[in-house]
Formats: structure tokens, C-alpha cells, sequence
């Protein structure tokens, strides 16, 4: 029997019905249920749920570019953050989405060396400007405009120069704000504090790229031009004083760029640029070169097993370079203990993210 049906009986004699009743039964029209389950009110009712779910698909909606709390936060803020941690120097980073492993593994170094406080990073996009900020609330900012960035770009590709080439960008806006600041890759691995390393007064510090052994006492100078006609600094880890020496700098980098565009026939980046920008300023410039000791591209430390022995305590910043793909550096750095998210995870800002 449905909730609807009553049971099928005779009704009452009218004689056998109080007389007011009995009136009001014979005058009264029969009665029917509401009729609100027709085929129209059906259809409107799945026309409402339908637009529902298409404006709230999983609830409340999610954070956007434009209902993000962060999308105001400027860089004017972020660095005055950071760097009230670190008296006037800020420590830089920049990534895309699939590059958060490879931040949290270089964020737990820099945790271990007491500077993760200092730590800015330039979100390339804004799903990474919110799960940075979400773990750990403002040490992350987004220097519009973003480009898209949620692909791991090869070197060489069109994407990857448009990623590097907007770094030289964020340094100056942070000299002009009068920072002090060390701009890192997150390939990278502090083995140490690297600011002790940071002596004298110079406008920018920088490591060579080059792979051949200099001698522990080497010049540091800017090393002379290689075949190409000029010098292979690598653009991976710079420090910068708030000086009109490297304010110029960064401006003829900048310019640089932009005479040597990417193309499909020269698949540039922005680290020959970084260079002729030195070569060109040379003079004007004063530059410190880092021993190479304690600061060791990838092709040396990676690949010269017995200079690693011979410098072996000597070794400051690790560079994951002279080597391509994701997965490839990944594996090195397991293969040599340093791909400390494994068994590290909660010693970053970031946590297992």
C-alpha cells in the first residue's frame, strides 16, 4: 500500500452523520491531492539542480586568479616580509608547478643553514602562488603577468626561455626596493651557509659554469671570454647588493634579452645573455667570482669523482646542471644523498607537499 493510498472502504450512511456534517459534506467540492509531481514541475526542478552543479560543481568555489586572498599581495610586501627576517637580504626562488618537489628538497637545505625565514619565491602561476601560501602563508608571490606554467619545461624550449627570461626582472625590482638578494635555481642543495662566502663589498657574486679544475687559490676575477666570446658564468645562483653596479647590470641583461629572442633555429636561454651583459659592463661592474671549491657546477661535482675526494668538506652549494629531464635529476640526486625530500620531508616549510 503506498504512503498516498487509504484503505478501500464504504463511507458512512448520511443519516448516520451529524446534521452539520452531513450539510457540508453534501455541499462541499471533493477534494484532491496537490498534483506537484508533473512532468513540468519534474522538469524544472532537474533544470535548477542542473545549473546548480555547474556554478558550484564541488561545493563553495575553489580559490581563482580572482577570488584568491593572495592576488593582491605584491611583491613590495613580500620582500619587506622576507627580508625583515634576514636583515635586508632576501634569499630568491623561482618556480612552476612541477617544480615544487625540487623547491621543497632545496628548502629543506636552506632550512638546515637556519635561512629558510629569508626564502621568497616568485609563483609562476597561480595554482603554485596558493598551495606555497597555503603551507606556508606569505612566502610566496605572483609578479604579474604569470605565464602559464603548469608543465615542467625542457631546456631549450620556448618555455623555458620565457620562465628564465623574466628572473633578471624580479632581481631589479628588488634592488630598486633596496634589498640585498641571492637568487637560487631549485636544482640546487646547500651542503652550507653559503652567505659566510659572501666577502668584501662587491656588487654581484656569481660561480663559473666551466667544468675544467681551477687551483684552490684561483683569481676571482670574471674569468677571460671562452670560444664563443664570452665568459660561461652560470645565471643559476647570483648575489646582488642594491648598487647602481648591479642595477646596470641587470639592465643590460634585460636588453640583452631582448636582442637575442628564442627561436626555433636558436634555442636561446638566459644565461648567455647573463654573460654578455657582464662582458659589456666589465669595468663598470664590480663582480666577485665564488671558489669553486665550495661552489661546483654539476659537471664537476657530478662527474669528477676524484676532485669531489680531493675538496672533499670544502663544498657549499650543489648545482643539479649538466644534466636534462625531470626524472634524470631526480635520480642523480638520489644516487648521491641529495634528494632529501625521501626521508626529510618534515624539515620543509612545505611539508609533504
Amino acid at each position: 500500500m503506498s504512503l498516498h493510498q487509504r484503505p478501500h472502504q464504504k463511507p458512512p450512511a448520511a443519516d448516520s452523520l451529524p446534521t452539520s456534517h452531513a450539510s457540508a459534506t453534501a455541499t462541499a467540492a471533493p477534494s484532491r491531492p496537490l498534483p506537484l509531481l508533473t512532468l513540468p514541475y519534474l522538469f524544472s526542478l532537474l533544470a535548477l539542480l542542473l545549473l546548480l552543479s555547474l556554478l558550484f560543481p564541488w561545493g563553495p568555489p575553489r580559490p581563482t586568479a580572482l577570488t584568491s586572498p593572495w592576488r593582491g599581495y605584491t611583491l613590495q610586501e613580500a620582500a619587506a616580509f622576507a627580508a625583515g627576517a634576514g636583515n635586508g637580504t632576501i634569499v630568491l626562488a623561482a618556480v612552476s608547478g612541477p617544480y615544487l618537489p625540487f623547491l621543497s628538497n632545496w628548502l629543506i637545505s636552506v632550512h638546515r643553514a637556519s635561512r629558510a625565514d629569508q626564502v621568497l619565491v616568485v609563483a609562476e602561476d597561480y595554482e603554485t602562488l596558493e598551495r606555497i601560501n597555503a603551507a606556508w602563508p606569505g612566502h610566496a608571490v605572483i609578479v604579474p603577468p604569470a605565464p602559464d606554467a603548469q608543465v615542467a619545461h625542457k631546456f631549450g624550449s620556448q618555455g623555458f626561455f620565457n620562465f628564465t627570461s623574466r628572473r633578471p626582472r624580479h632581481l631589479l625590482q628588488i634592488l630598486e626596493l633596496g634589498y640585498s638578494v641571492m637568487y637560487n635555481d631549485v636544482d640546487m642543495v646547500w651542503l652550507a651557509d653559503p652567505f659566510p662566502y659572501i666577502v668584501g663589498d662587491h656588487d654581484v657574486y656569481f660561480m663559473d659554469d666551466m667544468t675544467p679544475v681551477k687551483p684552490l687559490d684561483h683569481s676571482h676575477e670574471l674569468p677571460p671570454p671562452g670560444k664563443k666570446g664570452r665568459t660561461y658564468i652560470c645565471s643559476c645562483m647570483i648575489f646582488l647588493r642594491p648598487t647602481e653596479g648591479a642595477k646596470l647590470l641587470l639592465r643590460k641583461w634585460i636588453e640583452e634579452l631582448k636582442e637575442q629572442p628564442w627561436s626555433k633555429k636558436q634555442k636561446a636561454n638566459d644565461q648567455p645573455a647573463f654573460n654578455w651583459a657582464l662582458n659589456k659592463t666589465a669595468g663598470q661592474v664590480d663582480v666577485y667570482l665564488l671558489p669553486q671549491s665550495a661552489f661546483p657546477t654539476g659537471g664537476l661535482y657530478f662527474k669528477n669523482k676524484t676532485w669531489v675526494k680531493e675538496t672533499k668538506g670544502k663544498h657549499v652549494i650543489i648545482h643539479n646542471n649538466y644534466i636534462t629531464g625531470f626524472e634524470k635529476k631526480i635520480k642523480r640526486f638520489r644516487d648521491h644523498g641529495l634528494w632529501l625530500v625521501d626521508g626529510h620531508s618534515d624539515e620543509s616549510p612545505l611539508g609533504r607537499i
